[in-house]
């Protein structure tokens, strides 16, 4: 059984992922795929839109003969993380309160 899971939690976990280090979109939904199921064409238009939005930005560098984009937060992006955090615990601490709730 999964869970029900919007495009919240989704951008809060490419954030997540991003603000602990510049990284590439591969690695990134290596990361996420180890939370939640997401393609990589689900991913990468997450990815744009967090560029598009200021969360995120990218630069290219040559890697193995080819260029590879990576990503990096921006104080935007962190300051965006630092309230979908604080809404995960609300909202975990909410469901928790019910799911394991003694009858």
């Amino acid at each position: 059984m999964a869970f029900n899971t919007g495009a919240p939690l989704l951008d809060a976990l490419v954030l997540s992922v991003a603000s602990i280090e510049d990284t590439y979109g591969y690695k990134i939904t290596q990361d996420v795929r180890s939370v939640m199921s997401v393609s990589e064409s689900t991913l990468y238009p997450v990815l744009r839109r967090l560029q598009k939005d200021g969360c995120l930005e990218t630069y290219d560098q040559a890697f193995a003969g080819r260029n590879r984009r990576y990503y990096r937060i921006t104080p935007y992006g962190r300051q965006l993380l630092q309230g979908y955090r604080q809404e995960w615990l609300a909202y975990e601490e909410k469901v928790h309160s019910v799911l394991f709730r003694e009858v």
